[in-house]
């Protein structure tokens, strides 16, 4: 029996809600199905249950209750490490526990007295960590033991020998480059990876002294791509659930900011998931892609005095990902990035302004727009669309269903291109208009060869003048909170973008 089929046979010993909702959800794999159930359940809790810490300390058992097949070697550990994956949800640092014997009641009364959330946003469980092989290349059965033997002549490390009949690569001297890979005629040397480390642009997630992940906070940039990466899910982002549901249940005024990349996450068009905000507690709801109206302009103006002044080139700014690299990788490249703040900010000010006193509230599909967001005073929480599909589930609430409610005031189908790779490049180019030449040039998704041609840019010659730079492959919708499909919903944005609705 697999994970997903162990989590469903616990579902039917609690209470249930319609799951009409889990129909906008893409099911791309266990581990995604099962983030989602913890945060739902931690959801459940909270508003259906008289006694929150209880109910959530029963969340494990639940889900992996008595004589039901583990999906790992026993169900001690699956249920030691959803116990682990509900402190995340109640949006706790598991490096940070001290007594593994307290109770879950425990973190959820300290849950409901957090006064704001805190950094680091990603935690490891490393007791899911399967403790992969490191990553390297590996000659298989399938070598031939060839007279040519192109391997060893294309390695340049002397890294390969002829050993009782096939090749064999020293993994001391092996650089991983890959040249033997490419030159065997039968593909019989393969790349042994590790997903996470794969995954992650800036090498902050290693193997640390037992063999298990850890994430280096000096280094990391929030990107939460090997949280999406690791199938294990060992990697999880600190949930700030908990924190907008106490802010609706003390009757605070609560604003909604959707991301433009909400378009196509969930079922219906645009207003009915502003109904369905509505429906979930939130007094108003506001497109971010007004904030993104507000940030070309005023990058525009930027690029516009920039280039008047001589400078070679400038790069946006509203990927927190990429912000944070450049923060701690790239510090070359800092006096080409944009002083222009984020859609975000520029929502919450008009939030602010609109409504005073009101809570803010980023929902989006960007797992670094927390760490934004512990920064910028006026921000005050950051749910991504995973969550929000959780807390529909939880108060099932069918967003096919709703109403339709007032999109207000209209922003440009330029602010809700913000989404999509090449779409901020495309709106700044167009404010500028024709008062200095825009020569566009796009980093869709950061990597190590990523920061190396950014670095080059900023210490030798740049193709471009305006560089738009996304951590996450196709843009925000390519983000780690995402559940929709990137292709599919890259469609939706376009669509809509276009429709001037």
């Amino acid at each position: 029996m697999n994970s997903a089929d162990d989590f469903r046979s616990g579902q039917s010993l609690s209470r249930e809600p319609s799951r009409q909702g889990m129909k906008f959800m893409v099911e791309r794999n266990h581990i995604n199905v099962l983030r989602r159930e913890v945060l739902r359940r931690v959801a459940e809790s909270f508003l259906h249950d008289a006694d929150f810490g209880k109910s959530v300390e029963r969340i494990p058992f639940v889900m992996r209750p008595k004589n039901t097949k583990p999906s790992r070697c026993c169900i001690y550990k699956d249920r030691a490490i959803l116990r682990f994956r509900v402190m995340a949800a109640l949006g706790f640092r598991l490096e940070d526990e001290e007594d593994d014997s307290t109770p879950l009641s425990v973190y959820a009364e300290k849950a409901l007295e957090r006064e704001q959330p805190s950094a680091p946003i990603l935690t490891v469980c490393d007791t899911a960590c399967q403790g992969c092989i490191p990553a390297r290349y590996y000659v298989t059965d399938a070598c031939q033991n060839c007279i040519a033997h192109p391997c060893i002549g294309s390695c340049h490390f002397g890294a390969i020998q002829h050993i009782k009949g096939r090749s064999y690569i020293d993994p001391e001297k092996c650089r991983n480059c890959g040249m033997c890979h490419d030159a065997c005629p039968y593909q019989a040397i393969v790349r042994l990876s590790v997903p996470c480390e794969d995954a992650c642009p800036v090498k902050a997630i290693h193997k640390g002294e037992n063999g298990r992940a850890e994430i280096d906070i000096t280094k990391c940039i929030s990107c939460g791509r090997c949280m999406r990466a690791c199938p294990f899910g060992t990697v999880i982002e600190r949930s700030e659930i908990v924190d907008v549901l106490s802010a609706m249940k003390a009757g605070k005024h609560l604003t909604a900011m959707m991301a433009p990349a909400i378009v196509g996450q969930f079922p219906g068009n645009l207003k009915r998931v502003v109904e369905a905000l509505r429906e979930l507690g939130f007094s108003e709801v506001l497109e971010v892609a007004s904030g993104a109206d507000v940030t070309t302009k005023r990058e525009a103006a930027e690029f516009v005095e920039r280039m008047k002044h001589g400078e070679r080139f400038m790069t946006t700014s509203c990927c927190p990902g990429y912000v944070e690299a450049v923060r701690l990788h790239l510090p070359e490249m800092a006096p080409f990035v944009s002083s222009t703040s984020t859609p975000m900010h520029y929502c919450a000010e008009i939030a602010k302004e609109r409504f005073p006193g009101t809570t803010t509230v980023f929902i989006g599909p960007c797992v670094a727009k927390r760490r934004e967001a512990l920064y910028d005073p006026i921000v005050d929480y950051v749910l991504t669309f995973e969550e929000v599909g959780a807390l529909l589930e939880a108060k099932n609430i069918d967003v096919s269903s709703c109403a339709e409610h007032s999109l207000g005031d209209g922003a440009s189908g330029d602010g809700r291109g913000y989404a999509i790779s090449g779409g901020v490049a495309a709106a700044v180019k167009k404010a500028v208009g024709n008062d200095v030449e825009v020569t566009p040039l796009y980093v869709n998704g950061l990597s190590l060869a990523g920061l190396r041609k950014l670095k080059s840019y900023a210490t030798k010659d740049c193709p471009g003048n305006l560089v738009e730079v996304m951590a996450c492959e196709g843009g925000c919708v390519g983000g780690a909170g995402v559940i929709g499909d990137k292709i599919k919903v890259t469609k939706a944005v376009e669509s809509f973008a276009k429709s001037g609705m």
